[in-house]
């Protein structure tokens, strides 16, 4: 086997293993400590906590998608240009 072709193994042998993570519960480094509180908060958040995405971030979408086009409303703020 030339070793171009080892290597093209090896590689994705490497490729595959490295998508194979362990899944457990963060933790802070040894010795580092989680960010203190926010100010007026009263208790300090996990890692799990902090990870989680405010609603801001991704909001759901509650509204429902117009399926064809329709007329328009009328629309009292849609006023032209002052001169």
């Amino acid at each position: 086997m030339p070793r171009a072709a080892a290597a093209k193994i090896v590689a994705l042998a490497a490729l595959a293993l490295s998508g194979c993570g362990n899944r457990r519960e963060l933790k802070p480094v040894a010795g580092a400590d989680l960010p203190p509180p926010a100010y007026g908060q009263g208790y300090r958040p996990s890692s799990d906590d902090l990870l989680k995405l405010p609603v801001q971030a991704a909001p759901a979408r509650n509204v429902e998608l117009r399926q064809r086009s329709e007329d328009r409303e009328d629309d009292p703020f849609d006023l032209p240009p002052e001169n």
